[in-house]
């Protein structure tokens, strides 16, 4: 991080995330701990599927590896249940790159992020204020890739994700702290999506 004059830089950050979520440490150090622990929740009482549990925990562990190497700091799952369902929803916390050598306001990466959209795609990006600060608020929609690749126009359209991005300007720093919500539950988008913002709006910093 880069300090600037005015303000001092935090010593860390705290979210507050509903039960039903769990952490995975994404360093080298803590990954494989984290995410055994989760796969023994899931698999708690289960002693039949050794295939399956390996499966998840494969998955896991690469995911998180992925997420690392990309800046991230920690990846919270969703394991809430609605009836005999888990919500899948998931959070990823990265530190995102320095990208200019002065700090950036959110006003203007905000503009930026509204001018790098696709096209064809429609971003809604706003300035929001959160206990942490203003913050730049995306919400995206997303086609997931098929894995048929000659859809034909009587295939069903792809699966679409929903997901709420916060860059959230670290003080006394030129970077962000990216928070990136994501889920596939594309007819329940608008409510997931206030669940992302309370989570989001729960950021504070410490001294």
């Amino acid at each position: 991080m880069t300090p600037t004059e005015n303000d001092t830089a935090p010593a860390d950050y705290r979210l507050l995330l509903p039960d039903g979520w769990f952490r995975i440490l994404l360093t080298p150090d803590m990954r494989n701990r984290s995410v055994d622990a989760l796969v023994e929740r899931q698999f708690n009482g289960i002693d039949n599927a050794p295939h399956l549990k390996e499966e998840l925990r494969a998955d896991l562990r690469r995911r998180a590896a992925k997420a690392y190497r990309s800046g991230g700091i920690e990846l919270y799952l969703s394991l809430q249940e609605a009836g005999p369902f888990t919500v899948p929803a998931s959070l990823l916390v990265t530190l995102a790159p320095l990208r200019h050598a002065e700090p950036l306001s959110p006003q203007d990466l905000a503009r930026a992020l509204a001018a790098e959209a696709e096209p064809g795609e429609a971003p809604e990006v706003s300035v929001e204020e959160l206990a942490a600060g203003a913050a730049v608020r995306v919400r995206r929609r997303t086609e997931q890739p098929s894995a048929d690749d000659d859809m034909s126009a009587e295939t069903p359209s792809a699966p679409v994700s929903v997901s709420v991005e916060y860059h959230v300007p670290v003080p006394g720093t030129a970077a962000f702290l990216l928070l990136t919500f994501s889920t596939p539950l594309e007819p329940i988008a608008d409510a997931m999506a206030g669940l992302f913002d309370a989570i989001a709006g729960s950021l504070t910093w410490t001294e």
